[in-house]
């Protein structure tokens, strides 16, 4: 039986045996000495994602360290409320932070520190213990964002939204025009990502 280690765009924790395209954290360790999923659905407001590997590093997946979590792709991680790792995704974290709300565009300089980001997106990613969402106008949505629709999630990309399987993208559709929908992405990562930023896609959503 595969461990509750896959993160849906709703930012549960889910056992699937589909594998991903990146791993991350909450954090810290939501596991106990059986590898049993406790109670909390996060350790502290450090919610990361990162490579699959990374100089070379080996590790036990729920071991004794913080609980692996894996994601289809950068922009299931960004819906379930995640940003980039500053450590193995160095580059994209920083361009990441420098898009930030608060930050001056396109400069490491001037970005937004993390424990900043962190209090944000924890606040906009929970309506309590459950997954805050956001209505907004879907023409108001830059690629990469992720929306409900009768209970599933879909992925905004040009002219169409491709549903989210845990395999891959499923049933591309055309692009409803002027409809209020709920986002599950976080408000402050769609203005990053309405700034520029590009998200790493699972290859199922290729146009």
């Amino acid at each position: 039986m595969p461990l509750p280690n896959r993160v849906t765009p709703f930012g549960d924790l889910v056992s699937l045996a589909a594998r991903g395209l990146m791993m991350g954290n909450r954090g810290g360790r939501l596991h106990d000495d059986r590898q049993r999923l406790g109670t909390r659905r996060w350790a502290s407001k450090q919610w990361i994602c990162c490579q699959l590997a990374f100089n070379n590093r080996h590790r036990q997946v729920w071991g004794d360290s913080y609980s692996e979590l894996f994601f289809l792709d950068e922009v299931t991680a960004f819906a379930a409320g995640h940003r980039p790792c500053f450590e193995c995704r160095r580059h994209a974290a920083e361009h990441f932070a420098a898009l930030f709300v608060g930050g001056e565009a396109g400069s490491v300089h001037d970005r937004v520190r993390a424990a900043t980001m962190d209090a944000k997106l924890h606040a906009e990613r929970l309506d309590g213990k459950a997954k805050r969402r956001h209505r907004q106008n879907l023409d108001e949505m830059p690629d990469g964002v992720m929306v409900v629709n009768d209970g599933a999630a879909y992925a905004v990309r040009g002219r169409h939204v491709w549903r989210w399987s845990p395999d891959g993208y499923v049933e591309r559709q055309p692009r409803p025009r002027a409809v209020e929908v709920d986002a599950l992405t976080p408000p402050a990562i769609v203005a990053v990502l309405k700034r520029g930023y590009a998200p790493l896609w699972h290859p199922s959503a290729d146009l």
